[in-house]
C-alpha cells in the first residue's frame, strides 16, 4: 500500500491542470451528483472523517466519475536538468525526438541495462511542458506492445540502440524510432526491446514540433516522437523531416510527428516482412491506426456462452440484445442454467429451445462459474467460444466480428472488450495487475467516450488480462490450456488467471476498445459470509500463482498511484525515489516474430 497522499475527498475527479470555465463545470457536476445521492455521499463523508481516506476516494471514483489528475508543478522541471551536445557512445546510439533533451544520467542508465546481451534497443518515460510556467505532463510508457506501436506508436521520444545490431536488424541510418522499433521486434523477438519506468528526457516550450499534449487535458497521451535522428556534435541533428499529422483544432492525434502517410507506410512494411500482407490498414479520425486481420471464409462458428441462475430481469434483455445486435451469421447460444426455479425463467427456456434460438446446459449445484463455463465450452460446436455474462448487453453489431479478428490469429489468446456501466462510463478497459489491492480494470469510472490513457481506450493493445464477462477466444486454446480453472477460482479470478496461463503457452492476451459493450457488473451476484470466505481463498490462490506478476504488471507503468483508479494519478513520491540500477520491463514472449 502507497501513503494516502491528503487531500479534500474530492481530490480524484480534480481536473489537474483544467483551469477557469472548465474547472468550474467539472465542479458543479461533481456537487450535483453528491446531491442526488444522499446516503452514498455521507457514507464518503464518514469514510474520509474516519481515516479511511483510500475507501472515500474509490467510493467518490464510482459516483461521480474519474479523469486524469497528472500534471506536475513546473518547477519540477529542476529536478530533471539536461545534456546538451553531442551524445555518444561506442556501443548505442540514442536517437531522440526533436525538441527534447536527455536529462543527466539518462545515457549512463541505457548503457548500464545494456550489459544484458539479450537487450537490443530500449527507451524510457519523459516530461513535457506546454507553455513556460504552465504544467507539466508525463509520458509514461510501458513494456513493448507491438499492437499498441502499430496503433499509435507509443515508444520514445528517446529509444536507444544497440549499435552492433543496427546492420542485422537491417535498421539504417534514416530509419525513425517506429521503424527501428519494429526491426528489433521482428530480427530478435519484443522481448529485446526494453522499458526503463524512468524520465529520460524532457521537453520545454519552443521545441517547435508540435509534440506536446494540450495543458488542459492528459487524455491524449500518446505522442510519437517525428523520425528520430542521431545526434550529431554540437546538437544537429540529421535525418529527414517529416510533414505532421494534421489535427483538428488544439485537439492532438496519436502518432503525432509522423506523417499519415509516413505512418501507415511503416506500419505496412513492418506487416508485409511478418507475414501479414493480407492485413488491411484503417486510419480513425484521432489518427489511430487499426489493423484489420482478414476473417477466414466461410465465416467460423461462435458460440456464446452465457451463465445464470433465474434472473430473467438481466437474461432476457441480455440475449435480445446479442441476437438484434450481433452482425456474425453463424452463431450458436448456450445458457448454463444454474438451478433455475422460477416459472416465468423455465418458460423462457422452453421457448428459446423451441425456436431454435438456444440450447440450455444444466449445471446444477453451487454457484461454480468457472465449472459452468466449462461444461457449456465442452458442449458447444463453435470454433470460437464467447463467453458473455447475463447482465451484459450488446448495442453495436461489429462487437463479435472485431473480437473474432484478433482471436483467429495464431499468436493471440483471449480478447477483451470496452465495457461500460449503467451511467456509460468505463467500467472494464482490461485488466491490471498489482493495483486495487491485486487487480482492477483499468480506465474504470473514465467517461465512456474517453480516449483513455495513450488511446488505450481507442487502440487495441495487450494487456494482462481481461474480464469473463466478455471474453472471446478459439476452443482449441482455451481447451488447449485446461479451460478455467474451477478447483482454485470457481468464481473469481478465473479469467485473469485463464488469461495468464495463455500467455505462458505463447498468447497474447488484446483488449479491443472498438468492441463495446454495457455491463450492470454484480447485478446478477449477491454476497454472503461464504462467497466472502470463498473470495479470500482464491485471493490467497492468485498470490501463490502469480505472485511476481502481481507485483508489476509489465502493460502498466508504476509511477501510477495503484490505489484509486488505473492512469489517474501519479504515485505519491515516485519521482523523489532514490536513483540506482533501474529494472527493465519487457514484453512476454509470444507466437509472433512481432
Amino acid at each position: 500500500m502507497t501513503r494516502d497522499p491528503g487531500g479534500p475527498p474530492d481530490a480524484p475527479d480534480a481536473p489537474g491542470p483544467a483551469t477557469g470555465p472548465a474547472r468550474w463545470a467539472r465542479r458543479i457536476a461533481a456537487a450535483s451528483a453528491l446531491a442526488r445521492h444522499p446516503r452514498r455521499t455521507a457514507a464518503i463523508l464518514r469514510a474520509w472523517l474516519t481515516g479511511r481516506r483510500l475507501r472515500a476516494r474509490q467510493h467518490l471514483s464510482a459516483l461521480i466519475g474519474i479523469d486524469h489528475r497528472l500534471a506536475l508543478p513546473p518547477e519540477i522541471l529542476a529536478r530533471f536538468p539536461v545534456v546538451t551536445g553531442a551524445v555518444e557512445h561506442p556501443e548505442m546510439v540514442v536517437l531522440t525526438a526533436e525538441g527534447h533533451a536527455l536529462v543527466a544520467g539518462a545515457r549512463e542508465t541505457f548503457a548500464a541495462a545494456f550489459a544484458d546481451p539479450g537487450l537490443h534497443a530500449l527507451y524510457g518515460d519523459a516530461l513535457v511542458q506546454a507553455k513556460v510556467g504552465g504544467p507539466v505532463l508525463p509520458l509514461l510508457r510501458s513494456a513493448f506492445d507491438p499492437e499498441l506501436s502499430m496503433a499509435v506508436d507509443g515508444i520514445g521520444p528517446v529509444i536507444a540502440l544497440r549499435r552492433a545490431s543496427l546492420p542485422e536488424a537491417g535498421i539504417g541510418a534514416a530509419s525513425t524510432a517506429l521503424e527501428a522499433s519494429f526491426r528489433i521486434a521482428e530480427r530478435y523477438g519484443a522481448a529485446a526491446i526494453g522499458h526503463l519506468p524512468v524520465i529520460v528526457s524532457v521537453r520545454r516550450p519552443g521545441g517547435g514540433d508540435g509534440l506536446s499534449p494540450r495543458p488542459d487535458t492528459i487524455s491524449d497521451e500518446a505522442r510519437t516522437p517525428s523520425p528520430v535522428r542521431e545526434r550529431e556534435p554540437g546538437g544537429a541533428t540529421r535525418g529527414g523531416t517529416p510533414g505532421a499529422v494534421a489535427g483538428s483544432g488544439n485537439r492532438r492525434r496519436a502518432g503525432e510527428g509522423l506523417s499519415v502517410k509516413g505512418r501507415l507506410e511503416i506500419v505496412r512494411r513492418h506487416l508485409d516482412r511478418t507475414g501479414h500482407a493480407d492485413a488491411g490498414l484503417a486510419l480513425g479520425p484521432d489518427g489511430v491506426v487499426t489493423v484489420e486481420h482478414p476473417l477466414p471464409d466461410p465465416l467460423p462458428a461462435v458460440t456464446v456462452i452465457v451463465p445464470t441462475r433465474d434472473r430473467l430481469d438481466l437474461l432476457r434483455p441480455c440475449l435480445a440484445s446479442l441476437r438484434a445486435h450481433t452482425d456474425w451469421p453463424d452463431v450458436e447460444i448456450l445458457i448454463c442454467d444454474n438451478d433455475s426455479r422460477a416459472p416465468e425463467t423455465l418458460a423462457y427456456f422452453r421457448a428459446l429451445e423451441g425456436e431454435g434460438a438456444a440450447r440450455i446446459v444444466a449445471c446444477p449445484g453451487p454457484f461454480d462459474f468457472a465449472g459452468m463455463n466449462n461444461a457449456a465450452a465442452a458442449a458447444a460446436r463453435g470454433t470460437l467460444l464467447a463467453f458473455v455474462n447475463n447482465d451484459v448487453a450488446a448495442f453495436e453489431p461489429s462487437w463479435l466480428r472485431r473480437m473474432v479478428r484478433e482471436a483467429l490469429r495464431p499468436e493471440v489468446g483471449a480478447v477483451g472488450a470496452k465495457l461500460l456501466d449503467g451511467a456509460g462510463r468505463v467500467q472494464h478497459g482490461g485488466i491490471v495487475l498489482g493495483t486495487g489491492g491485486l487487480a482492477t480494470h483499468a480506465h474504470r469510472h473514465f467517461p465512456g467516450d474517453a480516449p483513455g490513457y495513450g488511446f488505450r481506450l481507442r487502440a487495441t493493445h495487450a494487456v494482462s488480462a481481461v474480464t469473463a464477462a466478455c471474453l472471446v477466444v478459439e476452443a482449441r486454446k482455451f481447451h488447449g490450456v485446461g479451460g478455467f480453472d474451477g478447483q482454485s477460482f470457481a468464481v473469481d479470478f478465473n479469467d485473469v488467471d485463464l488469461c495468464l496461463r495463455l500467455t505462458e503457452a505463447g498468447h497474447r492476451t488484446l483488449m479491443v476498445p472498438g468492441a463495446v459493450l454495457h455491463h450492470r457488473e454484480g447485478a446478477s451476484r449477491r454476497r454472503t459470509p461464504d462467497a466472502q470466505a470463498r473470495h479470500e481463498r482464491e485471493i490467497a490462490a492468485l498470490e501463490e500463482r502469480w505472485g511476481p506478476l502481481l507485483a508489476q504488471d509489465p502493460h502498466y507503468h508504476p509511477g501510477f498511484d495503484p490505489d484509486l483508479s488505473t492512469h489517474a494519478r501519479l504515485r505519491a513520491g515516485w519521482l523523489d525515489e532514490p536513483t540506482g540500477p533501474v529494472a527493465v520491463r519487457r514484453s512476454a514472449p509470444s507466437r509472433s516474430p512481432t
